[in-house]
């Protein structure tokens, strides 16, 4: 059996070799994370919609049922989904090339049916990814692809990304979200609030609204997209201050992407540093620094005095 390693590696995950994967897990993700959003009682900023990342894969963690507990997690070094209601029982579903998601969809279901869970709240249909599909979840037999290999690689990027978000939310000692990977963008974020409520937002939708009622600075990363054809570490503040985009950034290669409205640092470029994690601690620290001092958030106050990663 190998040996976990204390090192830190940043792997390398182009989105191009991996993307029939990556689209397909996508939906099967916003499947079950679905499933969670209709039945966990609602959390303020969507905190109730997101997976968390565990040793294997991406985990819902428990989900209050009546007088038990529902837990589903991607498995990604077993390759399977695991559907665990405690005494009711445990159930799983192979995930394997060739599984549509209008099959993963029934599987699930059916395993949910089996340990009792019924009529679960869920709206069948993608959402908010016209790039990938808009076809309802039970009629998508288009994406049905899945190598393990690229599965487990994701799984040790998001580790090596997640450890590091959790290192940079410990220093911090006002409101802040746990590292969650949200279904929507297919994001890793923490995300720092001041306490303050945010002015409203012009168009902004029942997502918005509820996301951004307080002030924030959120930093994430993401595996790239149909726009940004790589993986990358993003960073914004809501609302964004004034003089925010003239602050500067770290590394070097980190750069506001004004169009957007964000920070961002590519992941590649992160990788190529001769201290990757320094480097990604660096950029987050420079995105806070650069909103919290423009926005006249309380720096000194919400700082962990004498922050040491080692006792």
């Amino acid at each position: 059996m190998p040996i976990a390693s204390t090192s830190y590696v940043l792997p390398a995950l182009p989105l191009k070799e991996w993307e029939p994967t990556y689209d397909t897990l996508h939906l099967w993700l916003q499947i079950v994370g679905k499933i969670r959003l209709g039945l966990h009682p609602k959390l303020n900023h969507w905190w109730h919609a997101p997976f968390y990342v565990t040793p294997r894969g991406l985990s819902t963690h428990p989900i209050p049922l009546g007088a038990g507990k529902l837990e589903l997690e991607f498995n990604f070094l077993s390759h399977t989904l695991t559907i665990d209601a405690g005494a009711a029982g445990t159930m799983s579903v192979e995930l394997h090339d060739g599984l549509s998601v209008a099959a993963f969809h029934a599987s699930v279901f059916a395993r949910l049916t089996e340990l009792g869970i019924r009529d679960v709240p869920f709206l069948n249909k993608p959402f908010d990814v016209p790039a990938i599909s808009t076809t309802p979840f039970d009629r998508d037999t288009d994406h049905a692809s899945y190598s393990p290999e690229h599965a487990r690689l994701f799984l040790e990027t998001l580790t090596a990304v997640d450890n590091v978000f959790l290192e940079y939310r410990a220093r911090f000692i006002g409101k802040s979200t746990p590292p969650h990977y949200f279904w929507h963008h297919m994001d890793l974020a923490v995300t720092r609030f001041s306490g303050r409520v945010a002015p409203p937002r012009p168009g902004a939708n029942i997502v918005e609204r509820e996301a951004y009622s307080h002030e924030v600075i959120s930093c994430g990363w993401w595996p790239g997209d149909k726009e940004v054809r790589a993986p990358a570490f993003y960073g914004y503040a809501a609302p964004a201050p004034k003089g925010l985009f003239d602050q500067p950034l770290k590394p070097d290669k980190a750069y506001w992407l004004l169009d957007k409205g964000m920070a961002l640092l590519m992941h590649d470029d992160a990788r190529a540093e001769p201290n990757p994690r320094q480097a990604v601690l660096d950029f987050l620290e420079s995105v806070y620094m650069a909103g919290a001092t423009q926005a006249g958030w309380d720096v000194e106050g919400c700082t962990l005095a004498n922050y040491s990663s080692t006792s």
